[in-house]
């Protein structure tokens, strides 16, 4: 028995990732699908429990808070920081893992086998499912289609719920708060899932956005439309130079090459923006550099040793935010 009826292809049985139910404070039994889910509160409970994780990791290494649980990495795309911080948050917690994660083409997808029935599959082995797909609504899907929790884990250019939670985590951690703050974006707004993430989940907060991108890679429609419901100002530009001086965060993504039909539109935009030392003479003192990773040339490795550039720490946050989400999706936080 399904959590909820739907037709057997994903063409016409998905549903739109921010009709996920709103999440309780517990996440005991959830699914996480969207950020649309969350609330304040939500942040602040998953927060707190990623701090306990980071003290729990320095200074036991590991626990074995989740002992005899099983956590599936299903993986239609490639991954190296998702599936391995899902990875490593779960053998950190004692658990353990079916990774299906380089290698889905020798597994029964090769055979033709539909989405629910590989859900259906993994579930009989595993207590939590993590996915990543390259259509999005696939989450969605696949909790319909599931009783044990689905984690999204990127669907498409859709949504990236775990990367905006640790996004907005390494925010708080690096500058002490969220609102208040101005946030710029910078980059391939359009196919950037972890941004489209990332600015609807902010918009709980008291924030501001400058966008940064070329014109083609402007920042979807119905993600704008979501910003203004919420009544956050936002600015839009072609110069990265225009905004560096004024932003507390800048969050750097790269042009995605494998979304482009047209690749010589990509080869006219791949090499717009690259952050440099130089820029960073012009930014805040106190601000933070983010990226989601990897990067592909759009910040240069000189400004690695700025103590403002956060992507490597960010991207250890998200073993402690996997760790926690982890933990409460399955009742033991």
């Amino acid at each position: 028995m399904t959590k909820n009826q739907t037709n057997s292809t994903l063409g016409n049985s998905k549903k739109k990732a921010n009709n996920a139910p709103k999440l309780d404070r517990g996440f005991a039994g959830q699914d996480i699908i969207s950020v649309s889910q969350f609330s304040r509160e939500n942040l602040e409970h998953i927060f707190a429990a990623a701090e306990r994780m980071r003290t729990t990791v320095k200074e036991q290494g590991a626990a074995d808070t989740l002992k005899g649980s099983v956590l599936a990495c299903l993986f239609y795309e490639p991954s190296t920081r998702t599936s391995s911080s899902f990875i490593a948050a779960m053998s950190r917690l004692g658990g353990t893992v079916i990774p299906i994660t380089q290698g889905v083409q020798f597994s029964s997808v090769s055979k033709g086998e539909s989405l629910p029935d590989t859900i259906r599959t993994l579930e009989s082995y595993a207590d939590v499912i993590v996915i990543r797909h390259p259509e999005m609504g696939s989450a969605q899907m696949a909790a319909d289609y599931a009783r044990k929790p689905i984690i999204n884990g990127g669907d498409g250019i859709g949504e990236h719920p775990t990367q905006a939670l640790l996004d907005m985590f390494t925010i708080k951690e690096e500058l002490g708060r969220i609102d208040g703050l101005t946030v710029g974006m910078v980059g391939d707004l359009r196919y950037g899932r972890t941004v489209h993430s990332l600015a609807r989940l902010l918009c709980l907060y008291d924030v501001q956005f400058k966008f940064v991108s070329p014109e083609i890679l402007r920042l979807p429609l119905d993600v704008m439309n979501d910003i203004r419901d919420h009544g956050v100002a936002v600015t839009e530009t072609y110069d990265v130079a225009e905004i560096i001086s004024d932003v507390d965060v800048l969050y750097v993504t790269r042009v995605q090459k494998e979304r482009f039909a047209d690749l010589s539109q990509y080869e006219e935009v791949k090499d717009q923006y690259v952050i440099t030392p130089e820029l960073m003479e012009h930014a805040k003192e106190k601000m933070v550099v983010m990226h989601p990773l990897p990067r592909v040339g759009e910040i240069s490795y000189h400004v690695d040793s700025d103590p403002r550039a956060a992507y490597f720490r960010q991207m250890e946050n998200g073993m402690y935010i996997r760790m926690a989400l982890l933990a409460a999706v399955l009742g033991r936080a």
